[in-house]
């Protein structure tokens, strides 16, 4: 089963008259939508009580949760203190998540630095074990991590970085951003056929089995040749990509994701138009 959800708060729910991280659960419900991604880019500040309290919510309104980590994740790091860190934060993120009944985490990279491509994906490769073997031996070994696409060039996060990442362990599912993929690579996904190629691409790297369950996030993104500049929202007509292919793809695979709207504000409103056209599909 495909779920539709949001990345945190939007405008839209202050809107709706509501207040409280709390009350997102009944917002969500009202959009139709049956997902959650937990925003912690700047820390894992929620206490265990709390995100005890909010799992529950969202149980209670059947929404499934997900936990983005913190943004300053730099597993290929040349300063071994950060880099051991990064392990540290995917750590408090799994046990965050863990708490509010949730079972992902979500997190980026980080950038090549000073390294070349080769180099810096080898080393977050090892850090990558080191992540898993973490997580193991503080009882989080049923939280599954999601390296995700990024959308700047100089970051860590090509498909076939995430996916070889995605190598290290079979519990490993990745999280692509195809609004990332698009930026990055200045407007490549065009067409059902490039949708189709980055599926096909992820089923030879990963197998059917995680192919069929992964991670996604989902926006309009402004480029340079840099790659991502901005957000924008389902309005933008110029930067794309468009969602429609996407889950036409999905419904003719039969493939269940989470996906996650990364919208400029919008991601309420957004998230629930792809699921409609998503459920105009499999009637």
């Amino acid at each position: 089963m495909v779920k539709f959800g949001t990345a945190g708060l939007d405008n839209n729910f202050a809107q709706m008259g509501f207040k409280k991280t709390i009350e997102a659960p009944l917002y969500l419900e009202k959009m139709g939508l049956d997902a959650f991604e937990y925003q912690c880019g700047r820390g894992v500040r929620i206490s265990e009580k709390s995100a005890s309290e909010f799992g529950a919510a969202c149980r209670e309104k059947n929404i499934t949760l997900s936990l983005h980590a913190p943004y300053y994740i730099s597993m290929s790091s040349l300063e071994e203190e950060k880099r051991l860190n990064s392990i540290n934060y995917i750590l408090d993120s799994a046990k965050a998540v863990k708490a509010m009944g949730g079972s992902r985490v979500i997190f980026h990279s980080g950038s090549c630095a000073k390294l070349s491509r080769e180099a810096a994906l080898a080393k977050a490769v090892d850090t990558m074990k080191l992540i898993m073997k973490a997580l193991d031996e503080n009882g989080l070994g049923d939280i599954t991590v999601c390296p995700e696409t990024m959308g700047k060039v100089n970051q860590l996060g090509t498909l076939e970085e995430v996916l070889t990442l995605c190598g290290v362990d079979e519990r490993i599912v990745p999280c692509i951003d195809f609004g990332h993929l698009n930026a990055r690579d200045l407007g490549s996904i065009k067409s059902i056929d490039d949708y189709k190629n980055i599926i096909g691409t992820m089923e030879k790297r990963i197998g059917a089995d995680r192919t069929k369950i992964f991670h996604s996030h989902f926006s309009k993104i402004e480029y340079t040749t840099g790659g991502e500049k901005r957000h924008l929202t389902f309005e933008d007509d110029i930067y794309g990509p468009q969602f429609e292919p996407l889950m036409e793809i999905i419904a003719q695979k039969n493939l269940s994701p989470t996906i996650i709207c990364e919208s400029d504000g919008t991601q309420g409103p957004d998230a629930a138009q792809m699921k409609r056209y998503y459920k105009s599909l499999v009637r």
